[in-house]
């Protein structure tokens, strides 16, 4: 499946351009309501359809399913937001072919109005319900009449298929002004942010993408800039493992680890070294090394003597000596505490060593109080940087007016991504990866298992490993994400963290079978 997202301007530029190209705008229209007829047909039996059809292209889809629906004998009637004879363009063609079809002789209904005032739209349970009233450009909050209208559908558990979004979602940010959710959407040609940011997500229910003529070439020429989370996206980038190579090949990764807080270090260390580095080091306070050593059997364990941060710098610095460490992550249960001179001067010695670097949990908190110095540090770093923040991290670290708190999840990480220097990896149950040259890749592959303590230390290692294996930092974090909701969604209720990198090797057997 093709993995561009649109914005709402980019897929009115794709209909246009394919439209200038010899398309007619009303073909566009039937393909997209048929496909909507076909995706109902494909999953209910016949029963009463209500359509509720807005005022523009949205609403004529929906004249366009009544009229296919219709044409197999399913009993359909329309509701209409505004009378056929003030609308425009295709969207009268379509409402004209639905009246013509209604009144032509022996058509079921013949005789009969062939569409009604929306207000006088009543579903009972047991039919079916299409909101074709308003597509993803809408810019403000549904009116009252209709919020209520579909608000009463809902309660009365009459199934919903909305056509491009579910009415009162905002497209372009996955924000509900209104909405309910939905069994089924039916969107065109690509995603939309909508389709895979929370709230968003939730309210499309089951997504069906189809395709109604735009051509794939038209896609290549709007410059998109973000991608559905899926293998494709960054296969192509996949560490290869030399036959004739030996560990070091694979990669060193190091874990800053802790002594009160063991089981996140621990947590990320295994999952770096499921994922394929080739070995993987953690470095704890001597006094915590038995606890690290007796559970991690083929992870190595370095012992930082003293319990100040003069021996805690002197112990990172041992081992930055070494060439032959790939990547560092520190954060997770890090040592080091969250002191100015403790934890924070231990990130900025590894930002400024000429390795991959992955920021975490209290390696984020330690500079809120001035985030540039964060900044400045990562500029000045050689080698790529990834910060795996959650929302309350973020907001600490990304504050207004550098970043906009009321913009859209995706333009957030976009913005702190560009602020930063760094890939941010937004966590959650829509993750954004966005990368500073403006990329970024939107998961929805999450399942609600991985709202469970350590999972994101997990995710962090699985973001080590790769690195350390030489893959780029934006891929390498689009491929963690995508690794760590499929392990999850193979094992299903009961997880807790410590399944996650015992799940790995699975995920990546899914991996090689998904693969273009």
């Amino acid at each position: 499946m093709p993995n561009e997202v649109l914005t709402t301007t980019q897929m009115a530029s794709a209909d246009a351009a394919t439209i200038a190209r010899g398309m007619p705008g009303i073909v566009l229209m039937r393909s997209a309501g048929e496909a909507v007829a076909r995706a109902i047909v494909q999953r209910w039996s016949p029963r009463p359809v209500t359509v509720l059809c807005g005022p523009g292209n949205n609403g004529g889809d929906g004249w366009v399913a009544a009229r296919a629906l219709h044409q197999q004998g399913w009993p359909v009637r329309v509701h209409t937001l505004v009378p056929p004879d003030a609308l425009r363009g295709d969207a009268a063609q379509a409402a004209r072919e639905w009246l013509m079809a209604m009144a032509a002789p022996g058509a079921a209904g013949s005789g009969r109005p062939g569409c009604h005032p929306l207000a006088e739209a009543n579903p009972q349970p047991g039919e079916l319900v299409i909101d074709a009233l308003f597509g993803a450009g809408l810019s403000r909050p549904l009116d009252e009449p209709v919020r209520q209208l579909l608000e009463r559908i809902a309660m009365r558990q009459v199934p919903i298929v909305a056509v491009d979004v579910p009415s009162g979602l905002m497209g372009d940010t996955g924000r509900d002004q209104g909405a309910v959710a939905c069994a089924l959407t039916v969107t065109f040609c690509r995603l939309k942010p909508a389709h895979l940011l929370m709230p968003g997500r939730a309210l499309c229910g089951e997504l069906v993408l189809a395709d109604i003529g735009i051509p794939d070439a038209v896609v290549r020429e709007l410059g998109v800039r973000a991608w559905e989370n899926q293998p494709g996206l960054w296969s192509d980038t996949w560490p290869s493992v030399d036959v004739a190579g030996h560990k070091y090949h694979r990669g060193h990764a190091l874990v800053w680890g802790g002594g009160v807080m063991t089981g996140a270090a621990r947590l990320s260390a295994r999952a770096a070294a499921r994922v394929g580095a080739g070995l993987t080091t953690v470095c704890v306070p001597q006094s915590a090394w038995a606890v690290y050593a007796t559970a991690l059997t083929c992870i190595m364990v370095h012992p930082v003597g003293g319990e100040g941060a003069a021996q805690w710098q002197a112990g990172l610095n041992s081992l930055l000596a070494d060439d032959r460490l790939s990547a560092a992550l520190i954060g997770p249960g890090a040592l080091g505490g969250t002191q100015p001179g403790g934890l924070r001067a231990l990130v900025l010695t590894l930002l400024a060593c000429r390795r991959p670097v992955v920021l975490d949990a209290d390696a984020l908190t330690v500079f809120a109080e001035d985030p540039s110095l964060l900044f400045a540090a990562i500029a000045g770093h050689s080698r790529p940087v990834v910060l795996t923040p959650h929302d309350g991290e973020f907001n600490r670290l990304f504050r207004a007016p550098h970043v906009d708190g009321a913009a859209s999840k995706l333009e957030r990480a976009r913005e702190a991504a560009r602020l930063s220097g760094a890939v941010v990896l937004l966590k959650g149950a829509d993750t954004v990866v966005a990368a500073p040259d403006g990329r970024a890749s939107l998961n929805r592959n999450a399942p609600s298992e991985l709202a469970t303590a350590g999972s994101g230390d997990v995710l962090a290692g699985l973001v080590l490993g790769l690195l350390a294996q030489g893959m780029p930092a934006w891929q390498a974090a689009s491929a963690a994400v995508w690794l760590h909701g499929e392990a999850a969604s193979a094992f299903g209720p009961g997880l807790i963290a410590d399944d996650l990198p015992e799940l790995v090797p699975r995920a990546l057997r899914r991996l090689h079978l998904v693969q273009p």
